[in-house]
């Protein structure tokens, strides 16, 4: 006999695997942590398999966990279009939508081509810009939902994926430490830009802005063009680039969280809720850098 398996349990399942943690998964969902462990606990044994394994200090998806998300995330968009449907609220109205210029590389609008299809009464005001400049235009009520980076401590919004930041660079790139190291930035004020200058001033390593640029077109052309190395969240590191490794000889950087922004006045909007159930079902894969 087929088991059924609660959407409730997936969800939870889900945010497990996007955030990485118990505690900020019951954070999201507004639950107890000891009940995602029970929800935890609840599937694994309707599956009759091992899907988190939980140390002291981290947690990981088996690969019959890794199998599970996939199938989590088609049953509860099933779920959500069923929901909406019998409802007889159709989502419908404009969606002013921001997001940061460097997920557009990513498989974020894949995910809204599949939202319009299977919402097509809603339309979209679409800004791609620099997280920093989204984050005003959200404080002056100039979007509905933003889709973005936060600094580090920054607790506003729903975190979609926490990426580690790494230096990229091509593979013909060569750092003499003696030298100050030629970076490829974006115009202040910027996250990463940030980061990459604290990280090598701690290191005591100088440095120079060898290019200023305002997207991330404008920075990957600047990196791949060999005139400086720069700094990204590590799922979206394009094909163009590479990781630089260890035997760069770099300082460590922090971890940068990706997240979903809702402006308070639209998040009981059918669409907007729309929206938000699309992207967070979708999860981590949806802010990793595309291969199409």
């Amino acid at each position: 006999m087929t088991v059924p398996y609660d959407p409730e349990l997936l969800a939870t399942l889900l945010a497990v695997e996007q955030t990485g943690s118990f505690t900020q998964a019951a954070a999201r969902l507004r639950i107890r942590q000891p009940t995602v462990s029970q929800h935890i606990r609840r599937l694994e044994q309707q599956v009759g398999r091992t899907l988190v394994h939980r140390t002291t200090h981290s947690l990981s998806l088996t690969p019959d966990g890794e199998a599970m998300i996939g199938f989590a995330r088609t049953i509860l968009a099933a779920h959500e279009q069923a929901a909406a449907y019998f409802s007889g609220s159709q989502p419908r109205g404009r969606l002013r939508i921001g997001m940061s210029d460097d997920l557009a590389l990513t498989r974020l609008p894949q995910i809204l081509r599949e939202f319009r299809r299977d919402y097509p009464m809603v339309d979209f005001y679409l800004t791609v810009e620099q997280s920093r400049v989204l984050h005003e235009w959200m404080a002056n009520d100039k979007l509905d939902v933003l889709v973005g980076k936060r600094t580090p401590g920054d607790e506003r919004g729903r975190l979609v994926k926490r990426d580690r930041l790494v230096w990229v660079g091509t593979p013909a790139t060569k750092i003499d430490l003696t030298k100050p190291v030629p970076l490829v930035v974006y115009a202040a004020p910027s996250l990463s830009r940030s980061e990459m200058r604290k990280a090598l001033n701690r290191a005591q390593i100088p440095y120079r802005s060898a290019c200023v640029c305002r997207g991330v077109n404008g920075l990957i052309a600047g990196v791949a063009a060999g005139i400086g190395i720069s700094v990204m969240a590590a799922s979206l590191v394009p094909a163009q680039l590479t990781t630089l490794g260890p035997a760069y000889r770099l300082p460590e950087l922090g971890h940068i969280d990706l997240v979903l922004l809702v402006n308070p006045r639209a998040e009981e909007r059918p669409a907007t809720k729309a929206l938000i159930a699309a992207v967070l079902a979708s999860g981590s894969r949806s802010l990793s850098a595309s291969t199409t």
